[in-house]
């Protein structure tokens, strides 16, 4: 149970034992008094646990399953996605039928530890510009 929820618990409690009105309960955790009497009712009727969050521990609905970010991983490891970048790697993939955005693609990428390969060019120098107005400024 989390600090936020131990605190509402205890809040709770206090209504429950008559320590504290409900309009006091309510404006303490910024609820309204309607929900105040929901929680006291919940917790009288199925215990503590009822304060805590029931989706805390699950996987969202609309997240990518693990099998289908390892098949992205396996296709960016093989020879034929290896040296393309993120972004290529994405519209190759759509061409394919597989539509990931981006972003997804990078952050599971990433998680993997792989980068996206960089062009390795040579730094230009300044032409025109002497150092010695850098080191001024």
């Amino acid at each position: 149970m989390t600090q936020r929820e131990m605190a509402r618990l205890k809040i709770i409690h206090q209504t429950i034992d008559k320590v504290i009105t409900i309009k006091e309960a309510a404006e303490l955790l910024g609820l309204s008094e309607r929900q105040v009497i929901r929680l006291k009712k919940g917790v009288l009727e199925k215990g503590d646990t009822f304060i805590i969050h029931k989706n805390r521990g699950r996987k969202p609905k609309h997240a990518f399953s693990d099998e289908f970010k390892n098949t992205i991983v396996d296709l960016k490891k093989s020879e034929e996605y290896k040296d393309v970048n993120f972004s290529y790697f994405a519209d190759l993939l759509a061409e394919k039928g597989i539509k990931v955005s981006y972003s997804s693609i990078y952050r599971i990428l990433r998680e993997a530890g792989i980068s996206s390969p960089r062009k390795h060019r040579k730094r230009k120098a300044q032409k025109g510009c002497p150092e010695k107005i850098y080191k001024s400024r």
